[in-house]
């Protein structure tokens, strides 16, 4: 498997991204727009810098750049997600994608599950929780953690067949849509879960 990662300007979890990428977790690593500065900033190198860089306020000049025009019709991480996709990468893991203004991380998510529906594994990793996308069918696994919450939203009008094991809540399989709180926060309690679905994707959202 493949993996890039993608840094765009928002705060992330730096230690989260460090470990990873001294973990040899990433096969290519790309700078969104401001993402550049915050790699910069804990001493990392990217593969390549994209965007319009009017996030920067400068376009780097020692790394790689693609460089696009601020007037445009697709965000910078809509194309950062779009250059992942021609590479042929299995999976990308996002940092810097949630957080700072409200539109730009509706955006996100938006497009996150519009590139899981496409084949590709998302995580998108913030200061304190991480967001994995699952398109059904399939199921996705949480490793046992002594605590933390759990919560799972429809990405979708209606996901089919939704349900959650090994959590203090236990959710059989049932549809979800995006006009409830069903979902929201679920308990770990020392054992490994499940969260799966049949049709439809889920962002689920879980401790970092």
């Amino acid at each position: 498997m493949t993996t890039c990662a993608l840094v765009g300007a928002s705060e992330f979890n730096s230690t989260h991204f460090l470990e990873a990428a001294q973990g040899g977790l990433f096969d290519y690593v790309i700078a969104v727009d401001g993402g550049y500065g915050a790699l910069k900033a804990i001493g990392v190198a990217p593969d390549l810098a994209l965007g319009d860089f009017d996030s920067l306020g400068y376009t780097p000049k020692d790394v790689r750049t693609c460089v696009f025009p601020s007037h445009k019709n697709e965000s910078d991480m809509e194309l950062a997600l779009k250059r992942v996709q021609r590479r042929k990468m299995d999976e990308a893991v996002i940092y810097g994608g949630l957080g700072g203004r409200l539109d730009h991380t509706l955006a996100n998510l938006q497009l996150f599950a519009a590139y899981s529906e496409k084949g590709l594994s998302i995580t998108a990793v913030g200061l304190n929780e991480q967001i994995a996308f699952l398109t059904g069918p399939g199921t996705f696994e949480i490793p046992a953690l002594e605590a933390g919450t759990v919560s799972v939203f429809a990405m979708n009008d209606r996901c089919r067949g939704a349900f959650e094991v090994g959590m203090a809540y236990p959710l059989e399989e049932c549809t979800l849509t995006n006009r409830t709180s069903l979902g929201l926060s679920n308990e770990l309690h020392g054992e490994a879960a499940v969260v799966g679905v049949e049709k439809g994707t889920l962002a689920i959202f879980l401790p970092v």
